[in-house]
């Protein structure tokens, strides 16, 4: 965008957002899979809680912690999705200062909190594969749910430095930003003050959580599959290692968007602004619309449920 669309602001009290820029005009026909992947995200979530909730033998520690990875997988889509459809259906651009860093401030802290969850789901698979006689007395509800207070003071923790950091910086070359949500960098890219510091700090941030939780997620695979590999027959290697194969998935399907969208945005320069933002888009619904595809298909718990749901109303 050129300077002369710009207008120039000292703490604007609004932000403009651009939603997909260069591709304006077609706005309204790009919203369609995106309202497509979060109305699947919103059922297939919803049923994933309610079926747990339902079925007393999902009530383990696997299936709670799918329940947190499907809420968080909730918030994460509502907070971007309802303002970019704002933008697209109605062209409703103005978001609150405030707002913006609140929206900032989720989808950071949700992200790092669903990078917790895969840990916290790689352990129960390690304990129950490794330690199938201790599981019950290792992962208790009350261990459970400190597990999920920890990832979610852990997110919260890491990502308040990123809203309250950009809130702090003067705003006075533009209220413009280039994005269909206020993600970090492209707003204190706005700023005149010197913003290396978030830079920096979200650098940190997302090299700590990533590698750490991998870290942690290729130990207990490795663990898992000396297991698997001890076991006499193919046939038990293999249905042991159907139980871990949901869960693999579902962190291909999140890490794999969020890695590509994390490389492009920092080294292809010569890459398109559209196509950073649709894969920024992408990376966060993508996840929570296959995530209960995945454990509903590939889970045979749920899988049975969902039929004994629609056979008992179909009766």
């Amino acid at each position: 965008m050129s300077d002369s669309n710009k207008t120039y602001f000292t703490n604007p009290s609004t932000f403009i957002l651009l939603g997909i820029p260069g591709l304006e005009a077609a706005h309204v026909w790009i919203s369609i899979p995106f309202c497509t992947m979060y109305a699947i995200a919103i059922l297939g979530n919803v049923t994933i809680l309610f079926i747990v909730k339902k079925e007393p033998s999902l009530h383990e520690p696997m299936f709670y912690f799918l329940c947190m990875l499907a809420i968080t997988d909730l918030v994460l889509s509502t907070s971007i999705l309802l303002k970019m459809l704002a933008i697209f259906w109605f062209n409703s651009r103005e978001i609150d200062f405030s707002a913006c860093f609140t929206q900032m401030y989720f989808i950071h802290c949700f992200t790092a909190v669903e990078s917790g969850i895969f840990v916290a789901m790689a352990f129960d698979r390690y304990v129950a594969i490794c330690h199938p006689l201790r599981h019950s007395t290792i992962l208790t509800n009350p261990i459970v749910t400190k597990i999920g207070i920890t990832v979610l003071l852990r997110g919260c923790i890491l990502m308040l430095p990123h809203p309250f950091l950009a809130s702090q910086w003067s705003y006075c070359r533009t209220n413009i930003i280039d994005h269909s949500y206020c993600e970090h960098m492209a707003v204190v890219k706005l700023g005149c003050s010197d913003f290396r510091i978030s830079s920096y700090y979200g650098l940190f941030v997302v090299f700590f959580v990533a590698s750490l939780d991998l870290f942690f997620i290729a130990g207990s695979y490795i663990q898992i599959l000396r297991a698997i590999f001890s076991l006499p027959t193919k046939d038990a290697r293999l249905k042991t290692f159907r139980t871990c194969s949901s869960h693999l998935c579902v962190i291909s399907a999140s890490y794999i968007p969020s890695l590509f969208s994390f490389l492009t945005h920092r080294f292809g320069h010569n890459v398109p602004l559209y196509f950073h933002v649709l894969m920024a888009n992408v990376y966060l619904l993508l996840p929570p619309m296959l995530n209960p595809i995945i454990y509903g298909v590939r889970t045979k718990q749920i899988r049975d449920r969902l039929l004994r749901l629609f056979t008992h109303k179909g009766a």
